[in-house]
């Protein structure tokens, strides 16, 4: 069956017109005429009918150009991919809500040559979409989270599923808060001063082979009973900023992040917890260029910020 034969159909029901459509495809009207009958012909169908309004879609037909529409679009994605010899490259990565990382993305961004056609996927979830959308396939880099107090269980999880893990950086969270927050000049904050704040928290955090209750317990403040949860970090921002009376616990941020926000962020003696932020991606995977200009940004960035 003749490729062409499924464009010219498309062509003709996108105009609705054959001697408009020969004239878009650069063909005599004849010969577009003969094509259309001959495959009508192969598939046992008609496709066109003829009327005083020009040319309709039989039922058949509307079926079959369901199907021809869709063939056309994926074989010219191909031929646009790969024209003038120029291969589209793409990068995806899952990573924390870590605002290091998007500094660093934004950096990586700023680098891409403007000339080659690239596709970006930048996702921010907790670790286990990253590990699940990294088993499926679905994107090719991750940076998994998690307390350090954990670390064997996430091993353990990288070897059963065949990933290969580097460790980006370890850290303690610090206290984000308003600058306008009652505790935002308080030399020394205590486990105690904050209660009867309103925490932030991301809502969905994860561990292997543990119950969800204890990773709660373990993750959560103990002495809070008020708190707003969150999937993603601009909302985060603004409940900071608008409502004086909450705090969160984050990785170090960009101190230009804090002024844009009026936001303070404190180091509290009494959250000794630690943090590692892991690089995993499917072994035998081959790190592309784009991979490891990506990590370098991160490396860079997290050198930075995470002291």
């Amino acid at each position: 069956m003749n490729f062409l034969h499924f464009k010219y159909a498309v062509e003709i029901a996108k105009t609705k017109s054959i001697s408009q459509a020969a004239e878009n495809l650069y063909m005599g009207q004849p010969n577009l005429s003969r094509a259309i009958k001959e495959l009508e012909e192969k598939l046992g169908i008609t496709i066109f009918l003829r009327t005083s309004r020009g040319i309709a879609v039989t039922d058949e037909g509307e079926e079959f150009l369901q199907y021809a529409k869709k063939i056309v679009a994926q074989v010219e994605e191909v031929e646009q991919r790969y024209q003038e010899g120029i291969k589209k490259q793409h990068f995806s990565v899952c990573v924390p809500r870590a605002s290091y990382v998007s500094y660093a993305l934004s950096e990586f961004a700023g680098h891409i040559n403007p000339d080659a056609p690239v596709d970006i996927t930048y996702r921010e979830t907790n670790s286990m979409r990253t590990l699940q959308t990294l088993i499926k396939e679905e994107c090719n880099l991750g940076i998994v989270r998690y307390q350090a107090a954990f670390d064997k269980y996430f091993k353990n999880m990288f070897e059963e599923k065949k990933l290969v893990s580097e460790l980006v950086t370890e850290f303690s969270y610090v206290l984000l808060i308003s600058k306008e927050h009652l505790l935002a000049d308080k030399e020394e904050i205590l486990a105690e001063d904050l209660e009867g704040f309103i925490e932030i928290t991301h809502a969905d955090p994860y561990v292997p082979s543990v119950p969800m209750t204890d990773v709660r317990k373990a993750e959560f403040s103990k002495n809070i009973d008020k708190r707003i949860y969150v999937y993603e970090r601009a909302s985060q921002f603004a409940l900071l900023e608008k409502v004086p009376t909450t705090f969160m616990w984050v990785s170090p941020i960009p101190q230009e992040l804090c002024d844009k926000y009026g936001l303070v962020q404190r180091e509290c003696k009494f959250n000794n917890k630690v943090y590692k932020d892991v690089m995993v991606y499917r072994k035998g995977y081959k790190l592309t260029d784009l991979d490891k200009r990506f990590i370098e940004h991160v490396c860079e960035a997290k050198r930075k910020y995470i002291k």
